[in-house]
C-alpha cells in the first residue's frame, strides 16, 4: 500500500498496479470482464480505485493466478457470490479413518476444499 495515502484514499490504477504487481492493461482488461469492478472515472478518464475495488481486485488476481480459476469460472463466482469471500463448500462425504492413515491432515482438508470447488463448478458447468 502506499505509504503516503490513508488505508481508505482512493488510488490511481497506477498505484494499484504497483501495490498489486499486477500491469495496468489487465486491470482494464478485468474492468470489461467483471462488471462488479468499477472503479470511479474522473475528467480525462482517470481512474480511482476504492478500497473496496482493490479488493475485488486482490480477490480475482486470488482465483485466477492462485486458484486457478478461469475467467468465466470467475465471472460464475462472483455472480453467485459478488460480496462474499468463497462461495460455501459442497457437502463432503466421511470417508474412513484408515483410507488417511498417515496423510497430514492439512493435506486432506486442502484436498476437500478442491473437490467441494471442482464439484460446484461441475454443476454450473451443467447449468
Amino acid at each position: 500500500m502506499s505509504e503516503d495515502k490513508a488505508a481508505g484514499a482512493f488510488r490511481t490504477i497506477g498505484e494499484v498496479s504497483e501495490e498489486l504487481a499486477l500491469p495496468q492493461h489487465i486491470l482494464r482488461y478485468w474492468e470489461t470482464r467483471f462488471p462488479q469492478l468499477r472503479p470511479l472515472q474522473r475528467a480525462g478518464k482517470r481512474r480511482y480505485y476504492r478500497p473496496d475495488d482493490i479488493a475485488l481486485v486482490r480477490r480475482i488476481n486470488r482465483l485466477l493466478n492462485q486458484e486457478g480459476y478461469t475467467i468465466k469460472g470467475v465471472q460464475k463466482l462472483l455472480g453467485a457470490h459478488p460480496h462474499g469471500d468463497a462461495p460455501p463448500p459442497a457437502p463432503v462425504a466421511a470417508q474412513p479413518a484408515q483410507a488417511t492413515s498417515g496423510v497430514p491432515a492439512a493435506l486432506i482438508a486442502e484436498l476437500k476444499r478442491i473437490r467441494a470447488h471442482l464439484s460446484i463448478a461441475l454443476v454450473e458447468d451443467r447449468a
